[in-house]
């Protein structure tokens, strides 16, 4: 089930980005204090009262028809359009201004739920400020400071009493889930299309021409598949965003609901910094992951084409290196028949239990081979490891101190276990616990 989706909106210089910084837990989003310095939509993940969601931060609400502030403006419309619920911000010092009833226009126009936030009542002195925003027709103001994170709770509380209700899989749980991401005009429509046999999906050289998510159920040789298409958004009237910026969130959202990722690369135009972004969500997911080649007709060819292309993505994307790499080309039905196989195959290893016994048995031959580290005169000792999930295969590895457990020796583990046992195409998670006496 994908999680909520809440937008932060409002005017530049309100204090969106702290507020989305403390919600999130950390610096994600530049903060100065100049207006329109956060430029782009960022996402992150929240969670609040068990409840986990995604979070948008935007660029801020203006009227000027500057450039940067008429972008801003679409990204913020955008956002909106995405978003379960929106946190609406005000400066509680400067008081209501025209540029905030626009923004209010625009939300009534939603039709979403509204928790309106009041930001900078750093003193209880100051919260008489708040009662002339219920002219706004928002509901209740909430105060809060993003500076020093007061009143952030009562705004969540708010937030989640607006969240959809949870829905059932409506998919059996031997069924495969696959969705496709990566930027615009890589070919994942046409990939869904010469997967599935039939023209289901709208193909088209614009980037961007699928609305939304398309769920194609399937089944080949025994097996249920669901594909998932992720292709971005038809631009309406506008172009709302750059290409490299489209269907991020609708990429984090596919990613949710997904057992496989093909991350999608365009042969012709290689690897861009956007392609590392979006393959970098389906990663920390923990979701299996196949980077596919796509338009790999397109290209010139000598013996070692192929060979040094998969080099320039092992070196691009070494937070991938379980990944297989497929080259296709949808357009001539080139290679297609390796993509099943293969999301059969990692769905498989993404799902491995390992039985505990013969994980220490591993454990004691890689401490044999390779002694953990010590510290100041103290050795890490491993007392005994265990599997507690798949989805991806997760670890807990006992030990006298956690903090013994370097990120090389981590690593180190992670390569052992892999080459133990066959973990293709799945990340692996692993904690260090304190054995309790």
């Amino acid at each position: 089930m994908p999680k909520p989706v809440v937008a932060i909106v409002g005017r530049p210089n309100v204090g969106k980005s702290t507020i989305f910084n403390r919600i999130v837990g950390e610096r994600v989003a530049i903060v100065e204090d100049m207006p329109g310095v956060t430029r782009d939509r960022i996402y992150s993940s929240g969670e609040w009262l068990h409840r986990d969601f995604n979070l948008i931060d935007t660029g801020g609400i203006e009227l000027s028809e500057e450039p940067l502030l008429v972008q801003m403006r679409e990204q913020a419309e955008l956002a909106i359009k995405e978003a379960d619920v929106i946190i609406f911000i005000v400066n509680g010092r400067e008081g209501i201004t025209g540029a905030d009833e626009e923004v209010v226009k625009m939300l009534f126009k939603s039709k979403k739920p509204v928790v309106l936030g009041v930001n900078k009542i750093d003193n209880p002195e100051q919260r008489e400020k708040i009662y002339e925003f219920y002219s706004l027709g928002l509901g209740e103001p909430i105060p809060i400071s993003g500076s020093h994170g007061l009143g952030l709770g009562d705004l969540l509380d708010e937030v989640i009493k607006h969240f959809p209700d949870e829905e059932e899989d409506p998919y059996d749980e031997d069924t495969i889930r696959i969705s496709l991401i990566g930027r615009p005009n890589v070919g994942k429509s046409s990939l869904v299309n010469a997967l599935l046999g039939e023209e289901r999906v709208i193909v088209s050289n614009i980037p961007g021409t699928t609305r939304d998510a398309i769920d194609t159920p399937f089944e080949r040789d025994g097996q249920e598949y669901v594909l998932i298409d992720t292709a971005g958004m038809r631009k309406r009237g506008k172009v709302y965003e750059t290409t490299e910026k489209y269907s991020v969130l609708r990429s984090l959202k596919a990613i949710e609901r997904s057992d496989v990722v093909l991350v999608v690369l365009n042969a012709e135009e290689g690897i861009i910094e956007q392609d590392k972004k979006i393959a970098g969500y389906a990663h920390e997911a923990g979701r299996a992951v196949i980077i596919v080649v796509n338009k790999w007709d397109a290209i010139a060819k000598d013996d070692k084409t192929m060979q040094n292309f998969e080099q320039k993505i092992r070196d691009h994307f070494l937070f991938l290196s379980y990944a297989p790499i497929l080259f296709t080309s949808a357009k001539l039905k080139q290679r297609l028949q390796h993509i099943l196989p293969t999301v059969q195959k990692v769905s498989e290893n993404h799902n491995l239990r390992v039985s505990t016994s013969v994980l220490n048995d591993m454990v004691m031959d890689a401490v044999a081979m390779n002694p953990t580290p010590t510290d100041k005169g103290k050795r890490l000792k491993i007392n005994y490891a265990t599997q507690v999930a798949v989805g991806p295969p997760t670890f807990v590895f006992f030990v006298n101190e956690p903090e013994l457990m370097h990120f090389s020796y981590q690593r180190f583990l992670e390569n052992r276990l892999r080459q133990t046992f066959e973990f293709e195409g799945t990340p692996i998670k692993i904690f260090a616990r304190k054995k309790s006496d």
